[in-house]
């Protein structure tokens, strides 16, 4: 999996028999849950019709919702969740068989699992302490909840080097899944969300989300100076984070006004974190809108440029220009584009680089 440095230059109908919560929910319209351009994109990018589109997007809002509160009562035995879009349920692994009942009296899928969501998380902490170790075939591991392991990224036909730096890093190998890739990761270069920018009046980059004051992208398109899609003067980066984050804070003049919206019309209300498997879509400003799903989050990626931690992957697209784009489930933000490849694109949660940032959304 080569996940690239790309500089650009110059819910289903049948989701309702899967209901997350009790009692009826309110009907879904795309006025309510999302800007009408949304509907079209993830109709071509997830195979639905508009009132399945908007089916899903209420179910996943539910599912993410449920999914903070379980973990929050399973505690210790909470061994993550995922979106099943079979079902239109939230599926939750548990590590105490006790609890399963709990956790399907409140509508979800229960699974029972080896290894709690702390854990899996604790091996990916003790991965990313050893990371100047890993070999350069290893090009990153993450949490894979579907599968209740931490997957391990390695190049084809180099998965013997993936042992002595579990030794070294001293994590519990059952814990760890090794799965060959077919390339190794890149960055992707690239304010409404998903305008274009350019920084030192060069390389092109898209606007993430609108804050106070400026707008969030992504760490790796600074440091300097920017200008708008229109050349003209923008601001400069306050903040820059890369690698480890992959986070930038741009602070606008006075002659720009940060908009709580995407550059097709969809209001950002929030920044609630979709489940994985839940649709989502980005806004860049080359590929413009593409949908697809929330796939393995808390993932480490080891760019040639360096490596970035806490990332989620999903099945995206995204080209040239792209980064620092919008991603966003509904009406919440998720959070910035990284980089990827042809079959998957990371994005840099927006909550952590709103906190390190000391800023907020504008919302819609």
């Amino acid at each position: 999996m080569k996940i690239t440095k790309l500089l650009g230059v110059a819910a289903t109908a049948a989701l309702a028999t899967g209901a997350l919560v009790t009692g009826t929910p309110a009907a879904a319209s795309s006025d309510t849950l999302l800007n009408q351009e949304m509907v079209p994109a993830l109709q071509r990018d997830l195979g639905l019709t508009a009132g399945q589109a908007l089916a899903r997007i209420q179910s996943e809002t539910a599912a993410g919702t449920l999914e903070q509160s379980l973990a929050s009562a399973l505690a210790g035995s909470f061994g993550g969740a995922s979106y099943n879009e079979a079902t239109g349920k939230l599926r939750v692994g548990v590590t105490d068989a006790a609890k399963l009942s709990q956790v399907l009296a409140s509508g979800a899928e229960a699974e029972l699992v080896r290894f709690s969501a702390a854990q899996l998380d604790s091996t990916v902490d003790k991965l990313n302490a050893g990371e100047r170790a890993a070999d350069g075939a290893i090009t990153g591991w993450g949490v894979d909840t579907k599968a209740n392991r931490v997957a391990l990224n390695v190049l084809p036909g180099k998965s013997g080097v993936v042992d002595s730096y579990l030794e070294k890093s001293g994590v519990d190998k059952t814990a760890v899944s090794v799965v060959e890739t077919t390339s190794a990761p890149t960055l992707k270069y690239d304010v409404r969300g998903g305008d274009a920018y350019y920084i030192n009046n060069s390389s092109r980059c898209s606007i993430g989300f609108s804050v106070n004051g400026g707008f969030l992208t992504a760490g790796h398109c600074g440091p300097g100076t920017v200008t708008g899609s229109n050349r003209v003067a923008m601001g400069s980066f306050a903040r820059v984070s890369f690698p480890t984050n992959d986070y930038g804070h741009v602070r606008v003049n006075s002659n720009w006004v940060p908009r709580g919206v995407i550059n097709n019309g969809t209001r950002v209300s929030g920044s609630n974190a979709a489940a994985t498997g839940a649709s989502v879509c980005k806004s860049g400003s080359t590929t413009g809108w593409t949908c697809g799903t929330v796939g393995a989050k808390n993932q480490t990626v080891r760019y040639a440029e360096g490596t970035v931690y806490g990332m989620t992957a999903t099945n995206v697209r995204s080209q040239a220009g792209d980064s620092g784009g919008s991603f966003i489930a509904g009406n919440q933000a998720q959070g910035m584009l990284s980089g990827g490849n042809s079959s998957v694109t990371y994005f840099f949660p927006v909550r952590p680089a709103l906190s390190a940032t000391g800023t907020t959304l504008v919302l819609g």
